[in-house]
């Protein structure tokens, strides 16, 4: 029966390697067919992606996804943009990864009212067209360090390598250099008439119809040296939202729910500590501080799914040691789904771990989990097959009559034993029901 499990197991584990290999295989092939081969290109679908918030990792995710499908589909991308500003180290990865797009990025601040500060000016002037709503402003891009001082010489080298970025990326774009680097040095913010008369940005439009029609006939060109002329098409717009995991990863970047996991994180650990043995406190603890970690940005998201993945380890091999039925098993299952998710959250090279690996894998631990726990619990209800205890309902014949005490032969050996209740006399078979040191109590056989 191992051998048969041990077997299927093996089958199980192959059938799903060969699945992500042939998924795999069909995902390169398709990005190798997709590359564009001609010099000038005139492209009318739109891939449209919604940035409405702070610049955080999983946005850095988002806008990746969005801009790989475009290059897959040979289809501009079209960013709309509202931001207050975000992290540093994320937006240079954001621009990054515009500038060396194989399709135009198109940047729309949006909607009327909304702007692009800080962050969103870098990803906005990085881009190959800017277009901005009615009411929406751009700049105010001065690095900002919690608890520095701004003058602080660490600070000022900060401030002067990002004003060096933005003349940079205005060179690039042909745009206003001397304004743009103002937006760092002197926190310098634009309307959006203003940012158009000053080359910041191209064209103001209302709605995305009024955009295809500003921009229609518009050359764009590509780091590689390719052409593009945009003949955007309203009705060939795709909208992309993000996906489960983004918005799972979001919204554990929310300060109140950062806020919320390190206190039940903090709370399980502490009723851990007083009351030893209760498990679940421990567990719920151990996950919500390392996801609370996270989602302070104190713990990277591939150190934390890291040590969400040892921990689910931890608990899987002590749950084979500890009497908690599953609990720890339970625990374990979870911690490794939430490791896997920050583990392959970002990925700079456009590499991720499919969700229905991460699913199929979590579902065959939970499935081996429930077999341990499954075995466990019956070896823990077997009966005893060794030593004194083992020896319970075995049958013996008298070989001295018991009057209480007397002897009987059993197994090949003759054992002191003494009758249960009454007297049974020589050669009467009984049954062992007890084992006191080294005799045994039996009762007759019926």
């Amino acid at each position: 029966m191992r051998r048969i499990s041990a077997l299927c197991l093996l089958v199980y584990f192959v059938v799903i390697f060969f699945l992500v290999l042939t998924e795999a295989a069909g995902k390169y092939n398709t990005v190798a067919a997709a590359a564009p081969a001609p010099d000038s290109l005139e492209l009318e679908r739109v891939v449209t992606l919604e940035v409405d918030g702070p610049i955080i990792p999983v946005v850095e995710r988002y806008l990746e996804r969005g801009i790989r499908k475009a290059e897959r589909e040979e289809a501009v991308c079209l960013i709309k943009l509202n931001t207050p500003g975000g992290l540093y180290n994320v937006t240079q990865k954001i621009v990054t990864r515009i500038v060396s797009a194989k399709v135009p990025v198109i940047v729309y601040v949006s909607p009327a009212g909304g702007w692009a500060a800080s962050a969103g000016a870098f990803i906005s002037i990085g881009s190959h067209v800017v277009v901005m709503a009615p009411g929406t402003r751009i700049g105010a891009a001065h690095p900002v360090a919690v608890g520095e001082d701004k003058q602080d010489v660490s600070m000022e080298k900060v401030t002067a390598d990002a004003a060096a970025w933005m003349r940079s990326l205005a060179e690039l774009r042909g745009r206003n250099v001397e304004m743009a680097e103002d937006m760092v040095t002197k926190s310098r913010s634009f309307s959006a008439a203003e940012a158009v008369k000053l080359k910041l940005a191209d064209c103001v439009a209302a709605d995305e119809a009024e955009l295809c029609g500003k921009l229609a006939g518009k050359k764009v060109t590509l780091g590689d040296g390719r052409s593009v002329v945009l003949k955007l098409s309203h009705d060939r717009f795709e909208n992309l939202q993000p996906n489960r995991v983004e918005r799972f990863l979001a919204a554990l970047l929310n300060p109140d729910i950062a806020y919320l996991l390190l206190t039940i994180g903090m709370a399980g650990l502490m009723v851990e500590i007083y009351h030893p043995g209760l498990v679940v406190p421990g567990v719920v603890g151990s996950i919500s501080l390392l996801l609370g970690l996270y989602s302070m940005g104190t713990l990277d998201a591939y150190w934390g799914g890291l040590i969400l993945i040892m921990l689910a380890f931890g608990c899987f091999v002590a749950e084979a040691f500890a009497p908690t039925h599953g609990i720890l098993g339970t625990g374990g299952v979870i911690a490794f789904i939430f490791g896997s998710l920050l583990l392959f959250s970002q990925q700079q090279t456009g590499i991720a771990v499919s969700i229905g690996l991460i699913a199929a894998m979590s579902i065959t631990l939970a499935g081996l989990m429930a077999l341990l726990v499954v075995a466990v619990v019956r070896g823990q209800k077997r009966r005893v097959l060794t030593g004194m205890e083992g020896l319970i309902g075995h049958e013996g014949v008298v070989r001295i009559d018991l009057d209480p005490e007397g002897t009987i032969f059993m197994d090949g050996e003759t054992w002191r034993a003494t009758a249960e209740e009454g007297r049974i006399e020589k050669g009467q078979k009984v049954v062992v029901v007890e084992a006191q040191g080294l005799g045994l109590k039996v009762r007759k056989k019926s």
